[in-house]
């Protein structure tokens, strides 16, 4: 099953999160199938490609909750 979930990069203590989507076996840092985002909890930025996300959606992939929460917290601002 693909999963749209976060990958966590960056230094200790200063994290970056990738919106991804991966195979739901794989390890949280692993190989990506393809990168849709973008977040930054410390300044709350975000990125997000809605087109890519609404389409994996499509071809059954599922959101994690933090993953669903951030992008209907950016849509509702727009």
């Amino acid at each position: 099953m693909i999963k749209i979930r976060l990958k966590k990069f960056g230094r200790k203590k200063q994290p970056s999160y990738r919106i991804i989507t991966i195979d739901s076996r794989k390890k949280r840092d692993g190989k990506a199938i393809e990168e849709v985002g973008f977040y930054n909890p410390l300044t709350k930025q975000g990125k997000f490609d809605i087109d890519l996300i609404n389409k994996r959606l499509k071809q059954g992939a599922q959101m994690t909750k933090k993953v669903y929460y951030l992008v209907s917290k950016i849509q509702t601002k727009n």
